[in-house]
């Protein structure tokens, strides 16, 4: 069953994605080559903390850490560790937040100084995916209209979009019904209503789209080793624009 948020809910969530926003914040302040992906991650814990939030992410099913950090091949759920960011990579940093009992969750993915173009033509695919993606969510459309939008950007653009893992609802929880794979025919499944809250989030690999976990239990990596990228945002369904309650995380001087 898919939630409809009531207006007390969505002031809620507002203020879990407002804390969400100024942790993307915060990291970006210090993210740069040289830096460790565990000190982001303290930084961001911080950040949360100061705001009367809670790491979403920390104790989840046992992950160890406050925000996932995936570099280059990485796709998602990269544990934050000593090694430091390097020059001409791309880094995708996913942070989630629970504030009040109301959860937020976003992704983007950065470069690392200069990088080569191929990487440049997965990261800007990959946010117009997130950015097509979030056009359909609007009251009256089907679900699989989300993930026919990403599907169609991703391989009009030459790259492959990760099929085992997916979108999905949030607000009470981190995770809700239903999930929304970035692939799919469209005008299928259930029919978007207003107050529906949505984390989209396309997962695109510069080759195929085979992926595999390393031996932590977490990191999901490409399976032929090429770069990965990852955008995601928290929206509001609405009867009119779709209503990014994440949509500050835009605007910064390293993402696009």
């Amino acid at each position: 069953m898919i939630s409809i948020r009531t207006p007390e809910e969505i002031v809620g969530m507002r203020k879990s994605a407002a804390l969400l926003v100024k942790t993307f914040e915060a990291v970006e302040e210090s993210l740069r080559p040289g830096i460790s992906s565990l000190a982001l991650d303290g930084i961001a814990e911080k950040a949360i903390r100061a705001g009367g939030g809670t790491p979403a992410f920390k104790g989840y099913n046992g992950y160890p850490a406050s925000i996932c950090v995936s570099i280059d091949d990485a796709v998602v759920h990269g544990i934050p560790g000593p090694d430091v960011l390097e020059e001409g990579q791309i880094v995708s940093i996913d942070i989630g937040v629970e504030r009040n009992g109301f959860f937020s969750d976003a992704a983007k993915t950065y470069a690392m100084g200069a990088v080569g173009p191929a990487k440049r033509k997965l990261m800007s695919a990959t946010y117009r995916a997130l950015r097509a993606g979030l056009s359909q969510c609007r009251a009256g459309n089907r679900l699989s209209d989300i993930s026919h939008a990403v599907q169609v950007l991703v391989e009009d653009e030459g790259f492959s979009v990760v099929r085992e893992l997916v979108g999905h609802g949030i607000g009470r929880a981190m995770h809700e019904e239903p999930q929304i794979p970035n692939f799919g025919p469209p005008h299928r499944g259930p029919k978007l209503t207003a107050g529906m809250v949505l984390a989209i989030e396309p997962m695109v690999n510069l080759g195929g789209e085979a992926i595999r976990i390393l031996s932590d239990g977490w990191t999901v990596v490409t399976g032929d080793g090429k770069p990965s990228a990852h955008f995601e945002h928290t929206v509001l369904v609405t009867d009119g624009e779709p209503d990014v309650l994440t949509l500050g995380i835009d605007d910064n001087r390293l993402g696009e």
